[in-house]
């Protein structure tokens, strides 16, 4: 169980680098004034003055906040399963004969 908790929470953090690194590359690719263009082209009219901005629904805060609580919930799951399986692994190996795995403290 703490061999797979330490490895969720490895999981996660790299998980919430990589959603900072991609939102990072698509914020400087100038994507979102793309967007931003298309929207305005597709729904603009004549006399409206505020502009359509991406970035008020979609910003940073809110992205890293869902990859952080995605991780967190990555971290509880993923420490249950593995721990859920390597208990019946290990069940199964003593009911059937085979290798039995076990890890030891030094």
């Amino acid at each position: 169980m703490k061999t797979s908790f330490l490895f969720s929470i490895a999981a996660g953090i790299m998980l919430v680098v990589a959603v900072y690194v991609v939102w990072t590359v698509i914020g400087s690719s100038g994507l979102f004034d793309s967007v931003n263009e298309i929207v305005k082209s597709v729904v603009s009219t004549p006399g409206d003055t505020t502009p359509f901005r991406i970035e008020e629904y979609i910003n940073t805060q809110k992205v890293m906040g869902v990859a952080a609580l995605l991780a967190c919930v990555d971290v509880v799951i993923f420490t249950a399963l593995a721990t859920l399986g390597s208990f019946l692994y290990n069940l199964a190996a003593t009911m059937l004969g085979g290798l039995e795995i076990t890890l030891a403290e030094d």
